[in-house]
């Protein structure tokens, strides 16, 4: 399967293709990756739907592994996580091979963490939403194919991309001698493996309304709580820290104080003392899996784009390793 690219049009017929009953009147594109082409369909009867169709043979096999692992939660591990969790209602065969699925749209909107407060409100339900994930029993993650890492491991990965990073040359020294000592610090890495979401951004986190939040309890953006998680394709068992990377390198300090806190009042075992850390260092090195990412795709536009966000955090990096 070559990369293809869908308009609007094209992923409402998939709808229909999918769900026949489905009279697709309105089609809007969602933001892409690169490897899916998106766009919510709204129906006849006013449903709306997410369609999804991969552009690339390999998006399509991380697609069938999303969707094993979303009918797994659904059999076994849905029914004690605090939000939403995707349901395929039906999918599509693509000419060119593999197939898009389509489902219903979720409820809420994408958090913003500019606007997220310390305090008990949407920075605790995150807290409480990322542990309920991480005490999903492994096995679900297993029986999806999914990748399974011990905490040794998955160092071992983390310093084997970092290679890969240098080896383009795009990567500031100073930061690849900052991330070389930090990976190096083996005391820092020994953690409990758990199942992690994997690619948690502001996108794929939705908020909506807190129904049973008392009248007058304070702004709106305090009584919005975590409605739904999407994008579950890079789901495996590794490092918590990992589900807290986005929030270490967006989120003010404070609300991230309260996301720890009550992330950490929400888990059976209490989170090892580096897990800030690797948290932190898991943000920074996301710049060098888009940096990849783009070399593997050869997008000169998207190699472009880390290397100037690498060159950014080598700037602001400085004070902290002074």
């Amino acid at each position: 399967m070559g990369a293809v690219t869908r308009s609007p049009l094209v992923l409402a017929a998939l709808l229909s293709a999918a769900l026949p009953d489905a009279k697709p009147v309105r089609a809007r594109l969602l933001e892409s990756d690169g490897d899916l082409d998106e766009a919510v369909v709204e129906d006849a009867a006013g449903a709306r739907w997410v369609v999804r169709a991969p552009r690339r043979a390999a998006a399509g096999a991380a697609l069938e592994r999303e969707i094993a692992l979303l009918g797994a939660l659904a059999r076994s591990g849905a029914h004690t996580l605090p939000f939403g969790v995707p349901s395929v209602a039906g999918s599509a065969a693509l000419p060119e091979g593999g197939r898009a699925v389509v489902l219903p749209q979720p409820v809420g909107r994408p958090v913003d963490l500019g606007a997220l407060l310390p305090g008990p409100g949407t920075a605790a339900s995150l807290g409480r939403a990322i542990a309920a994930v991480h005490e999903l029993p492994p096995a679900v993650v297993e029986d999806a194919g999914l990748p399974v890492y011990e905490a040794t491991d998955y160092r071992d990965r983390r310093l084997t991309e970092l290679d890969r990073a240098a080896a383009t040359g795009e990567v500031p020294p100073r930061l690849l001698g900052r991330w070389e000592r930090a990976l190096e610090d083996v005391g820092r890495w020994r953690f409990s493996p758990t199942v992690v979401h994997g690619d948690l951004v502001s996108d794929h986190v939705l908020v909506a309304e807190d129904l049973d939040a008392p009248d007058g309890a304070g702004a709106a953006s305090d009584t919005l709580v975590v409605s739904a998680l999407v994008g579950w394709g890079e789901a495996k068992v590794a490092d918590p820290a990992d589900d807290l990377a986005w929030l270490a390198a967006g989120a003010s300090e404070e609300a991230l104080e309260s996301v720890m806190e009550s992330y950490a009042l929400a888990r059976t075992e209490t989170p090892d003392r580096h897990v800030a850390f690797r948290a932190r260092l898991a943000g920074e090195l996301a710049l060098t899996r888009w940096l990849l990412h783009g070399v593997h795709l050869d997008d000169a536009e998207v190699v472009s784009d880390a290397a100037r966000m690498l060159a950014d955090l080598d700037e602001a990096t400085r004070e902290d390793d002074a």
